[in-house]
């Protein structure tokens, strides 16, 4: 048996069942492993880029580590855009990098790049240095990439060392190890506050979705009744639709959101590093009783400086403080209802509107289209900001958008790994125009793999946030990053590639044309065109 297939039977061994990547000639030994198996899948993209956010979108729905394989230099430092995104979202991933040989390294072999160039956007990022350690360092990126905080492993491994015999000696079981609980004089001082707090609120952040720890929070707030916000990279861990969710945290959150925070008693916040998007540059204020759990040293006193601090598991440190409190009532239902009142009441208006649509008006009709238990995947943009504040997500994996790295480019990569790792399930995709052109080779992946994403484009010819910040800031020529002078026409463009498409020009139109591309058993578009007029969320909102 050679190496390589050694190393396939390895991931599979540890519940990797999909390999996302790019075959070259380096990589070609672990193609042809995975070639003729039915435990393992290699989907091909059609960009190095989207092979590590394909990965992303896999692991993010699903809770489960994907594996990526690239060609070294180019490749690698292609799919470096989405390790990173993985990193700074704890997303669990094994990058298989086929390295430069180590008697060539140093000599400028092709495609060689210094392996330390990746430390920075990995979890960690080590280099195999001989055959006999491959099987081992392959159970410890899983191991690595799966025990929390999780995240990104990088491997590299010489690209001689795979068509070779599988070296002897043993291999121990792979073991995500325990949990990390709080240290319980820290939940008793936690408990003490909460119970003595008239007028709480629960943030929660990405961190309870990589914990698993979505059914103690609902638990939690429910016995406790206290209202929950979630970070943007939190959306969705408690459903948006359930009376207790308040709101989202993000650019466009609302001034009576920001006011209810700094009035509240007591915050508990669970699972986030208070990064500067979720502050809004630091302008959010908290009360003085603050408790912070986080599984990162670092980010304790980073920004907010905590009357409790607690580094510990989200899933533990929650149902330790269920124990801990009576059940409450603090009239958490009403608080909630006004606060998410807050942001209806300004978009209503602005959604109203027939044609051209706004962005807040297309999400709505996507939404009332797209069924609840769906997989939707957001990619970055100024309608993400948008879809942050308006398009409720409806479950802990139900909803996939780039945290702090915000790369423009991922959400139809994202959707086809989470149909990747939920071949059942709805998944629809929603980009902008300039963020899908960034990604649009994904849907020939989507057709050539038979993979049935709906992706559901909003066209306003503009990197329309750009343009205004441009003319509000420096004086630019309104529309000055528009290309309204040379459309793009995404039907034709995506049946070229394959891919079934309509364009959709009101909510009924929009509602229509979604419902029927999500039903289909194929990969369908739906193009949708916007008001490059429209105000930007993230001044419209906080006005």
């Amino acid at each position: 048996m050679t190496l390589a297939a050694s190393v396939i039977d390895r991931l599979v061994e540890a519940g990797i069942d999909t390999v996302f990547g790019i075959p070259g000639k380096q990589t070609l030994p672990l193609n042809e492993a995975i070639d003729g198996r039915d435990d393992v899948r290699f989907v091909m993209a059609r960009h190095e880029t989207a092979v590590s956010q394909q990965a992303w979108g896999y692991a993010e729905t699903s809770g489960r580590p994907a594996a990526t394989v690239v060609v070294p230099g180019p490749g690698d430092m292609n799919a470096m855009n989405g390790l990173k995104n993985a990193y700074n979202d704890n997303t669990p991933l094994v990058h298989i990098a086929v390295e430069t040989d180590p008697e060539v390294r140093g000599r400028d072999g092709i495609h060689e790049t210094p392996p330390e160039t990746y430390d920075t956007v990995t979890k960690e990022n080590r280099v195999v240095k001989n055959p006999d350690g491959v099987l081992a360092e392959v159970e410890r990126a899983v191991e690595t990439a799966t025990t929390a905080p999780k995240g990104p492993v990088r491997l590299g491994i010489p690209k001689s060392y795979l068509p070779g015999s599988t070296p002897n000696g043993g291999v121990g079981e792979i073991d995500a190890g325990e949990l990390s609980r709080p240290p319980a004089d820290a939940v008793a001082d936690a408990g003490g506050i909460l119970a003595g707090a008239d007028a709480p609120v629960v943030i929660a952040g990405g961190g309870v979705r990589s914990a698993e720890a979505s059914e103690e929070l609902r638990t939690f707030a429910e016995r406790y009744d206290a209202p929950v916000l979630t970070t943007y990279k939190g959306k969705g861990v408690i459903p948006e639709t359930h009376p207790l969710s308040a709101g989202v945290l993000c650019g466009a959150t609302t001034p009576e959101i920001h006011q209810y925070i700094a009035d509240a008693d007591a915050v508990l916040a669970v699972g986030t590093d208070f990064d500067e998007l979720v502050t809004r540059g630091r302008t959010l204020e908290l009360p003085g009783e603050l408790i912070h759990v986080t599984l990162s040293p670092d980010d304790l006193g980073t920004n907010y400086e905590p009357t409790v601090g607690i580094v510990a598991d989200a899933k533990p440190t929650i149902a330790a403080l269920n124990g801990k409190l009576p059940v409450s009532d603090h009239e958490a239902e009403a608080v909630a209802s006004r606060l998410r009142e807050s942001v209806s009441r300004r978009v209503d208006e602005l959604a109203d509107g027939e044609t051209p649509l706004t962005s807040p008006g297309a999400l709505r009709a996507v939404r009332e289209a797209v069924p609840d238990d769906a997989i939707v995947a957001a990619d970055a943009g100024g309608f993400r900001i948008w879809a942050l504040a308006t398009f409720p997500a409806m479950g802990p994996r139900s909803y996939v958008n780039p945290g702090s790295w915000a790369t423009m480019g991922s959400g139809l990569p994202s959707a086809l790994g989470a149909q990747a790792a939920n071949p059942d399930a709805d998944v629809v995709a929603l980009a902008g125009d300039g963020g899908l052109m960034m990604a649009v080779h994904e849907l020939h992946t989507a057709a050539a793999e038979d993979l049935p994403v709906t992706t559901v484009v909003f066209r306003n010819e503009d990197y329309a946030i750009i343009s205004d910040g441009a003319e509000r800031d420096h004086g630019l020529p309104a529309g000055s990053y528009a290309w309204g002078d040379s459309p793009i026409d995404f039907v034709a463009l995506a049946e070229s590639m394959g891919v079934s498409a309509a364009r959709a020009e009101t909510p009924e139109a929009v509602r229509d044309a979604v419902s029927a591309a999500v039903d289909a058993d194929e990969p369908r578009l739906v193009e949708v065109p916007t008001d490059p007029a429209e105000p930007q969320a993230s001044d419209y909102l906080t006005e």
